[in-house]
């Protein structure tokens, strides 16, 4: 059992909503030939500065997916400077891109997300996921925040190496 009062984010499911309530389709639709289309981080940003905004007695944010970019930490390490608080840990899930496509295709069938059950978009979001966070994860490692937990084992194995990292910056 964690020791962590925290607020969890799903972030890429709070874009999706965000995003197909801003322009009003259907999220499919943002799915532009066989390429999903990224949104824009001033909009990701908001959608976090308004999380942390209206959870005040939250005493911290596990984020799911964010930040993505290095522009996106800088923009994080800022908001959160001017609040008097800081990333204190950037936490990586590791698992086989075997492993991952099979994930996303199970949650496309179960939830029935058109966006993730074409096995290009899957493999395009693996590739995307290999050569956007190489900057991300030395901006975080010259910090001293980044680390990787196997991601591996059952959903409480792998939730107890998470808590471990994070009790462990208390």
């Amino acid at each position: 059992t964690p020791t962590w009062p925290r607020s969890f984010t799903p972030s890429d499911q709070k874009v999706r909503n965000q995003v197909a309530k801003m322009k009003q389709i259907p999220v499919p639709e943002l799915i532009e030939g066989k390429k999903l289309l990224f949104v824009d981080d001033s909009i990701v940003v908001e959608m976090i500065k308004n999380e942390i905004a209206n959870n005040p007695g939250v005493t911290g944010f596990l984020f799911d997916g964010f930040p993505r970019t290095v522009a996106q930490a800088e923009i994080l390490d800022k908001m959160l400077e001017e609040r008097g608080e800081k990333v204190e840990t950037v936490i990586s899930i590791i698992i086989s891109d075997a492993l991952v496509f099979e994930r996303i295709q199970h949650r496309a069938n179960i939830e029935g997300r058109k966006d993730d059950a074409q096995p290009e978009i899957i493999q395009n979001r693996i590739n995307t996921s290999h050569a956007k966070p190489e900057p991300l994860i030395e901006y975080y490692t010259k910090q001293g925040k980044y680390h990787e937990i196997n991601g591996l084992g059952t959903m409480d194995e792998v939730f107890d190496r998470l808590s471990e990292v994070i009790d462990s910056k208390k």
